[in-house]
């Protein structure tokens, strides 16, 4: 049970399989209407949303109030670096994932304790203002000519250290009482275009993505929760990106090229990777096996126009989640401060 579950209001079903942005940093009227008749099973939360401490509270105690589940999950892309929706001045910078792979080139032991620590701030940042969820770590492997949208977010080109530290990050995460989301599984570091702008088209051989792309979700494949990429990967299934394809979906991403179990959300909705409506984008992400969707703009007629496509969680995704939020606890207690010294004096800055 969540941390909040004692809370919930009754209900007789399950949520819908969805998650929502919302548009501002306020809750409007219309929204918590829209809301509260939909039933999403969470939220999340970006830039336009984000404002400071008390703004970010209150956001977050409406929108779960709008669905009357007070363990509704809200979630929020914290990775660091250029991925970072909650800012100076009010919350600290963390440094993009690329520095602790530099570190673990250097020193692996002291890479893996500069990750963890990451994840336990991070986890501190967000729970303070009740956000439950960090869709990260990225374990994505990037390669030479690949597009930078991933780059420096991925922690090395090497697995075998982006699956170490992506483990330390996500354990972190955890230890500070928030879920770890890892992405973009079953991989994104190859794509040599931007998934929000176009849809990528991975040409590398089965093989290859088997003993580098694949491997760090195969070894993760225990966390509980996963973001699937839009990107085709051809040798697989030349037709479709990764989260429309079944084909993917169960022969890869279940299948024993990786074995996850958790629950999956799709990559946003949103991007211009998918094609069509909103409607049809949803009805193609479930089909292929997906559990939530995610859509993330706060466009309230999108999200209308796609609600009817997207049914409450059905009995395993339910279970899935179910499992996911049995990992959360109440944060272990730490010396933060301590620890931010400890994690500049890895790093070697003046401040983490």
């Amino acid at each position: 049970m969540g941390l909040e579950s004692a809370g919930s209001a009754p209900s007789g079903a399950c949520p819908r399989a969805v998650v929502f942005g919302c548009a501002g940093p306020d809750l409007t009227p219309d929204e918590a209407a829209f809301f509260r008749e939909a039933d999403p099973l969470g939220f999340i939360l970006f830039r336009r949303n984000c404002v400071d401490r008390d703004q970010m509270r209150r956001l977050v105690a409406d929108l779960r109030a709008s669905v009357g589940r007070a363990d509704a999950p809200v979630l929020i892309d914290q990775e660091g670096g250029r991925v970072a929706r909650m800012r100076p001045p009010h919350w600290p910078a963390h440094p993009p994932m690329g520095v602790f792979g530099d570190l673990a080139a250097r020193d692996p032991a002291a890479g893996r304790e500069a990750a963890w620590i990451n994840g336990r701030l991070l986890a501190h940042m967000l729970a303070e203002v009740g956000i439950t969820v960090d869709c990260a770590p990225v374990c994505d492997v990037p390669v030479e000519g690949a597009h930078d949208i991933i780059g420096d977010r991925a922690f090395s080109r090497d697995p075998a250290i982006v699956t170490a530290l992506a483990r330390a990050t996500a354990e972190g995460l955890l230890a500070g009482g928030v879920l770890p989301v890892i992405k973009h599984i079953p991989g994104h570091g190859r794509a040599g275009t931007d998934s929000h702008a176009e849809l990528p088209v991975v040409e590398a051989g089965r093989a290859v993505l088997e003993a580098t792309d694949f491997l760090p979700f195969r070894a993760l494949a225990d966390l509980p929760l996963a973001m699937v990429a839009h990107v085709v990967l051809k040798a697989i299934d030349p037709d479709a990106p990764a989260s429309t394809s079944p084909i993917v979906v169960r022969e890869v991403v279940r299948g024993p090229s990786i074995g996850f179990d958790g629950l999956l959300f799709s990559d946003d909705l949103s991007m211009n990777a998918l094609r069509g409506e909103p409607y049809a984008r949803a009805q193609a992400v479930l089909a292929a096996g997906m559990d939530v969707v995610l859509h993330c703009n706060g466009d309230l007629d999108e999200m209308r126009a796609l609600l009817g496509a997207v049914p409450a969680l059905d009995k395993v995704a339910a279970e899935r989640w179910a499992r996911a939020e049995a990992m959360r606890h109440a944060p272990d207690p730490v010396d933060i401060s301590a620890m931010t010294n400890r994690l500049a004096e890895l790093l070697g800055t003046g401040q983490a």
